[in-house]
């Protein structure tokens, strides 16, 4: 199993000198199975650059484990250019919605005049959509585990287990409010003994205090979360559209001293993970 990054900032897509190194792309990684079709998470701007690396003649066939339903994990849908072409098709799994919109609802309106030129249906390609809660499923030879995550409105996190390995995606995370290290039963489900976590790591402990109630969790959290849970590998994610590369590099060596047996990555664009 080979995990790619193609989107690694939270919030809002950043650009400039000093982002150059991690990327300034929102929410998309893949993932690549032998002999089975494509399977990523998130829809975020990364997700044309996914995109560029699918067939684009038509043949496409893949799965987009959707987080939720916020811009930055969305806002690379209407540029993913493999549903651009007619035979083309994307299943999309993302959580039900509380207010008893379906997910097609609240994509149509979205990408749609004025606010997007153009529809999902005007779109060559086909879009299922797969609404999910607390649920298992398989996807080929995958086998794929949803669990509900703490942050602001209906957030899913995913579990992928193929060949013995295992990467899961916890993209938004809210720590608790007082800041204390807790773990719900449905997160503890997805990274037990997991191989990769890729975790939300948005804030510094100094930053949480006043943005205790915005949904995401700080690096310190990550760090513990994966110990606690005996993580092998964890890989800090969601980076502050305002954070710079080199401020990046600077949580990634305190997450090091501080990670004991866990190794610890700072996701950046175009970072490769094998899970042999």
């Amino acid at each position: 199993m080979q995990i790619t990054f193609f989107g690694v900032r939270g919030s809002t897509p950043c650009h400039g000198d000093d982002t150059q190194r991690y990327g300034g792309n929102t929410s998309c990684v893949g993932v690549a199975i032998p002999g089975e079709d494509p399977i990523f998470f998130d829809l975020g701007t990364g997700a044309r650059y996914f995109g560029a690396t699918m067939p684009l003649d038509g043949t496409f066939r893949g799965h987009c484990l959707l987080t939720h339903l916020h811009w930055d994990h969305t806002q690379g849908m209407p540029f993913f250019t493999p549903i651009l072409r007619p035979g083309a098709e994307l299943n999309v799994y993302a959580p039900q919605q509380d207010d008893g919109r379906s997910l097609k609802t609240v994509f149509d309106s979205m990408i749609c005049p004025p606010v997007f030129p153009v529809t999902i249906a005007q779109f060559p390609g086909t879009v299922h959509y797969h609404e999910l809660n607390d649920d298992d499923f398989v996807i080929g030879g995958a086998k794929v585990r949803a669990r509900l995550v703490p942050h602001l409105g209906p957030t899913l996190g995913f579990r992928v287990e193929w060949g013995g390995r295992s990467v899961a995606y916890v993209s938004d995370h809210q720590q608790p409010h007082d800041g204390t290290f807790s773990v719900t039963r449905g997160v503890r489900e997805l990274v037990d003994n997991v191989d990769l976590l890729i975790h939300d790591s948005q804030y510094t402990p100094a930053e949480f205090p006043v943005k205790n109630n915005w949904g995401h969790c700080t690096v310190d959290y990550a760090v513990w979360l994966a110990q606690h849970c005996n993580v092998r590998t964890l890989a800090l994610f969601h980076h502050d559209p305002t954070r710079s590369d080199d401020a990046i590099d600077e949580i990634h060596r305190g997450a090091v001293e501080h990670g004991g047996t866990t190794k610890i990555v700072a996701a950046y664009e175009g970072l490769t993970l094998e899970l042999h």
